[in-house]
């Protein structure tokens, strides 16, 4: 699956500009996405040297992700298009409906969607 992953909020504590400290849970559970296969997609509204600064503090805090800002390339080829929307299966977002649930919950919510579809696909 394709995973976007929000930045501010979700994968940290502060208020942007600011980053903090990892949300509780986030790399153990980010690790354990990226090592079932999902393709790690950072989504965020930073750019510039607050892009930078964020990139900085994913690769210091040893987060996985494949993309920041930008469609997983088969999918660029796919559809002959780089959109600017970033296309993913899942999108975890603290500013999603009902707020960000643990990072538990998504691991869980995510791997019984992967289950049904690969149930699914077997048919």
């Amino acid at each position: 699956m394709i995973i976007a992953v929000d930045f501010d909020g979700t994968l940290h504590t502060a208020q942007y500009p600011k980053i903090g400290t990892p949300t509780p849970y986030a790399k153990k559970y980010m690790c354990k996405l990226a090592d079932d296969g999902h393709y790690i997609i950072i989504n965020t509204c930073r750019s510039g040297d607050f892009l930078v600064d964020a990139v900085n503090w994913l690769l210091a805090h040893e987060l996985p992700f494949h993309r920041v800002n930008d469609n997983d390339p088969k999918n660029t080829e796919k559809y002959a298009s780089n959109s600017r929307k970033i296309y993913a299966h899942v999108y975890i977002d603290d500013r999603q409906i009902g707020g960000l649930p643990t990072w538990h919950e998504i691991y869980e919510y995510i791997t019984e969607v992967e289950r049904k579809y690969q149930d699914k696909i077997k048919i």
